[in-house]
């Protein structure tokens, strides 16, 4: 099978349950060039050399002709303007200025998680994704960013609206699906908007409102709409990862009752199981678009200027000539430098708040839920391949323990 042939299998929904052994093939040739020009990069070596690359670029020319009224996030964006824009969003979520506040949130993402695993049905079996998975981290992003509890639900149709438009589907035409993503991102832009517009939740109430209130940063403030394209930003991507994160995590561990009762007994893993899920599972599988700003050599290969890249992240994961024995879940594997979060400069924003989540949900998991079991293998997937993740899991449990 040749590589354009394996990549619009990749991409078929077919394929969802299972694309590693797709990946594999795809690794014998690891740059491909697609039938419609563009080329897909998958091994670890190469992947992780072209995130590092100053050569490929991540500004989207799709972007206009999808007439959208938003300018890029910072992911679409290169230096300079993704490092003012990054250092700024940084100010209010990370070191040196907040270096507390993802730790700090610890108690209270506990205490969400235990209140979903409450409202579990008795009868002994819950779908993973909508009681648990799915409301958790949109209740996580929206408190942290000052959203009103009452429009969370109102994320879950913008995530899904967006999430399709970055997803390449074969024979389909790609500008319905980015005029479709356009409109709503500024659908969301607008209701962001508004919420700043009212001061919503008060003054410092949120990081939404802390960013717009930040005159003092060298640089500063965003624009507002610098600011509420982060927001949307943010959102969308702090949500959708961590749902498959978590997700891909309890079937991955619900496969092997072992590892299931292993953390169990021993919570103090949960760090180095989450890098090992990361590398095993990915929540994001591709990058399918970055663009070659000049001639590219990759080994014999020559990806021309003006080429569209994709990087397959999975498949660089699991490739054996970088880790042993790839295809097995081994969370005491010594050597765990994964691209599930990307590398270089667009190495993912929300990467230490997406590890807590999965850290706190699935220990939470483990430890309440006696006698846990699949009851559906494989689950039913979402649609999309580059944010790959079951859409129900569906599990199967005796009691739920207090």
């Amino acid at each position: 099978m040749n590589g354009e042939t394996l990549m619009r299998r990749i991409l078929d929904h077919g394929s969802r349950a299972d694309p590693y052994p797709l990946y594999a093939e795809l690794r014998r040739t690891p740059v491909c060039r697609q039938e419609d020009g563009s080329y897909a990069v998958s091994t670890y070596h190469e992947v992780l050399a072209l995130l590092h690359d100053p050569r490929l670029t991540s500004t989207n020319p799709d972007q206009e002709a999808a007439d959208d009224k938003l300018p890029p996030s910072m992911l679409g964006m290169d230096p300079p303007e993704h490092d003012r824009v990054r250092s700024l969003l940084m100010r209010q979520f990370g070191p040196p200025h907040t270096p507390g506040l993802v730790k700090d949130m610890r108690g209270d993402l506990e205490t969400t998680v235990n209140k979903m695993i409450d409202a579990f049905p008795e009868a002994g079996e819950a779908d993973l994704v909508d009681a648990f998975a799915y409301p958790f981290p949109v209740t996580v992003i929206c408190r942290l960013l000052g959203v009103p509890p009452e429009d969370e639900p109102r994320f879950r149709g913008w995530a899904d609206k967006l999430v399709a438009s970055i997803d390449p589907r074969p024979g389909e035409d790609p500008a319905i699906r980015q005029r479709e993503g356009a409109e709503t991102r500024q659908e969301l832009a607008l209701y962001l908007n508004d919420l700043v517009e009212k001061g919503a939740g008060g003054p410092g109430d949120g990081m939404l409102f802390r960013l717009a209130g930040d005159h003092d940063a060298e640089g500063g403030p965003l624009s507002r709409l610098e600011l509420l394209v982060a927001a949307v930003l943010l959102l969308i991507a702090g949500h959708e990862t961590t749902v498959n994160l978590i997700t891909n995590g309890a079937l991955t561990l619900l496969r092997r009752p072992e590892q299931w009762e292993r953390l169990r007994r021993e919570p103090e893993i949960a760090p180095r199981l989450i890098e090992e899920l990361l590398r095993f599972e990915p929540p994001v599988q591709m990058i399918p678009r970055r663009g070659a700003l000049a001639d590219i050599e990759i080994g014999d290969v020559t990806i021309p200027a003006g080429s569209t890249v994709a990087l397959v992240l999975a498949s660089g994961n699991r490739d054996p000539k970088r880790f042993t024995e790839p295809d097995t879940f081994d969370p005491d594997r010594p050597d765990i430098e994964h691209l599930g979060f990307g590398s270089g400069i667009h190495i993912c924003f929300g990467a230490p708040l997406a590890r807590l989540e999965a850290q706190v949900a699935l220990t939470e998991l483990v430890r309440r839920l006696d006698g846990a079991r699949l009851l559906q293998d494989p689950p039913p997937y979402r649609s999309s391949a580059v944010l790959r993740g079951p859409r129900h899991l569906t599990v199967g449990f005796d009691r739920v323990l207090v």
